[in-house]
């Protein structure tokens, strides 16, 4: 293997999702997916086995993984392996996860639709060491540093915990199949969702999906 291989590991629990970026990737000559993982369990266990940084440049992470999320991954691999850099890809527009991700440690933050070439251009920065930022996610920056209160009243407002909670209630998950996935007990999601509701001025699940779809889409609340 060339030294300057960039090794990357994919996190995904989506196979077509898995090929889709390994065939990005693989016109490029400089790097190189050596690993695959579906879930959050999964991921650690492959960069233990990898040995961090030693045997990995870097991890692209998927946010929605069973078992553990790509945010709580990302906080485990940020205190375990603190010189492996994170790239983390989603469905969600920038404006609804970047600055999240890029305050909990990650080295940049991808929409899944990226163009190969952006895919690629992001993987070689955050391997040598930068940070990958599209324009919307730096408007997304500047708009949680210098937005005040209206910053603290959308999806920023909810902690990490909250903020998986409510990712789940509005793609339609129950109170107990929630509390599965994150090991919590329903009355402790059922705590959580009383908050979430509390912070977003909604009344209930209903309201909360709409409330989602509408910040997602960047348009004022009504």
């Amino acid at each position: 293997m060339n030294s300057k291989t960039i090794r990357v590991l994919i996190g995904d629990d989506h196979r077509i999702v898995r090929e889709g970026l390994k065939q990005m990737l693989a016109d490029a000559p400089d790097i190189e997916v050596c690993a695959e993982a579906t879930n959050g369990p999964d991921v650690l266990a492959a960069v233990q086995g990898l040995g961090g940084p030693q045997g990995l440049s870097l991890a692209l992470l998927d946010i929605a993984m069973p078992g553990r999320d790509g945010l709580d991954v990302l906080q485990e691999l940020r205190k375990t392996w603190p010189a492996l850099p994170v790239l983390m890809l989603s469905t969600y527009p920038e404006k609804h996860y970047a600055v999240r991700c890029i305050k909990l440690g990650a080295a940049g933050y991808l929409n899944k639709s990226a163009d190969p070439d952006d895919m690629v251009a992001a993987v070689r920065k955050v391997a040598a060491g930068g940070v990958y930022v599209t324009p919307a996610t730096a408007e997304a920056l500047a708009s949680a540093v210098g937005g005040g209160a209206s910053a603290r009243t959308g999806p920023e407002a909810l902690s990490h915990r909250e903020h998986q909670v409510f990712r789940l209630l509005t793609a339609g998950q129950s109170v107990s199949e929630i509390g599965a996935q994150l090991g919590l007990a329903p009355n402790t999601v059922s705590t959580y969702r009383a908050r979430i509701l509390e912070k977003t001025g909604t009344k209930n699940d209903v309201e909360l999906a709409l409330y989602a779809e509408r910040h997602a889409k960047g348009s004022p609340a009504t």
